[in-house]
């Protein structure tokens, strides 16, 4: 048996291309924008923590969120990632619901488009599409 080649970024796994049958090393494919990035992990919520679509901004950092367990939740951005999160209504976002009023929650993450594509071939967000 051979032992298992260690690939060239080491413990991290490797980023695809969407054509898998790209050259590398020619000069067209060196350069790539982000779009044509696909990660091969996603960050998914944790415990307490559902994906949610912003539905609309309600003016001083709170918007109303919809959610995966189809609540609608007004939610609002921690201080401390007010520059960080430039939301919008129809972006995927992380959800941490407030432990003593389920109405109520913080904004964690923001996904970017080519993790939601990700999300969306998993069928993780089909719980969501049916509002836009």
């Amino acid at each position: 048996m051979e032992p298992e080649q260690e690939s060239e970024f080491g413990d991290f796994e490797k980023i695809e291309t969407e054509d898998p049958h790209a050259n590398p090393k020619s000069t067209q494919n060196t350069i790539l924008s982000r779009s044509e990035y696909i990660p091969s992990r996603v960050k998914l919520p944790k415990q307490r923590q559902l994906i949610g679509i912003v539905l609309e901004r309600l003016g001083g950092k709170r918007m109303s969120i919809k959610t995966t367990d189809n609540k609608i939740r007004n939610c609002r951005v921690p201080g401390k990632f007010r520059r960080k999160f430039w939301l919008r209504p129809g972006n995927f976002v992380i959800v941490e619901p407030w432990p003593d009023d389920d109405k109520k929650g913080d904004v964690v993450y923001q996904y970017r488009p080519n993790e939601i594509t990700q999300l969306k071939k998993k069928g993780i967000t089909q719980s969501l599409q049916g509002e836009f």
